[in-house]
């Protein structure tokens, strides 16, 4: 994945980079504390400027975001919920699930989404809660562009600060990406397999 990552961000540039955040936002497998250091160690090289690596992150990462707040507002909530509860097994989600986080996104608001776009593996998926809530088009935009600039801010700037001993932790980077989707995988088998017994509680 190091390799693959590493090609499109030299050969596509700044549309390269929002695109690989567009999709690490639709499948999160693909993730962006790999993709953002990458960009801004080719930033660092004098390929591309580290502002604009950061912006076409952000923007990129904001359109992924978008992207499942439209579909969430657009399905609504008891539209979910009864889906979860008949199809929920395979996407490892409950009807109750769906409840317990429409409900502590009520409590939160705009908080949860700027601090979830700052939390590995949530910063994904916040935007459902939030298109479920719903929450208004405004300030989810807002909280989520402030949230997005600061977490892809600072994997570019930890990307371009390695510059001289990149190549070095490269070499570790790919081997721990594998695990981490093999991880990924064993998790979501686990959830398939106790889906049942979690939904009953």
């Amino acid at each position: 994945m190091f390799e693959w990552v590493t090609g499109i961000v030299e050969q596509s540039g700044y549309l390269g980079i929002a695109l690989l955040m567009i999709a690490e936002n639709l499948f999160p497998p693909i993730p962006s504390e790999l993709i953002m250091p990458l960009a801004g160690f080719v930033a660092a090289q004098g390929k591309l400027s580290l502002a604009g690596v950061i912006i076409a992150g952000s923007i990129g990462s904001l359109i992924g975001a978008l992207f499942w707040y439209v579909v969430a507002r657009a399905v609504g909530g008891e539209r979910v919920t009864r889906w979860a509860e008949r199809y929920g097994r395979w996407f490892t989600v409950s009807g109750n699930d769906v409840g317990r986080a429409r409900a502590w996104f009520g409590r939160h608001g705009g908080k949860a989404v700027l601090l979830g776009r700052l939390v590995p593996a949530v910063r994904s998926l916040i935007s459902i809660p939030a298109g479920l809530a719903p929450m208004r088009l405004a300030p989810f935009l807002a909280f989520s562009a402030i949230g997005t600039a600061l977490w892809t801010t600072l994997l570019a700037v930890l990307g371009y600060l390695l510059e001289g001993a990149y190549e070095h932790v490269a070499d570790y980077i790919d081997p721990i990406s594998k695990v981490v989707i093999g991880l990924f995988v064993v998790y979501y088998l686990y959830r398939v397999a106790t889906h049942r017994r979690r939904a009953k509680r």
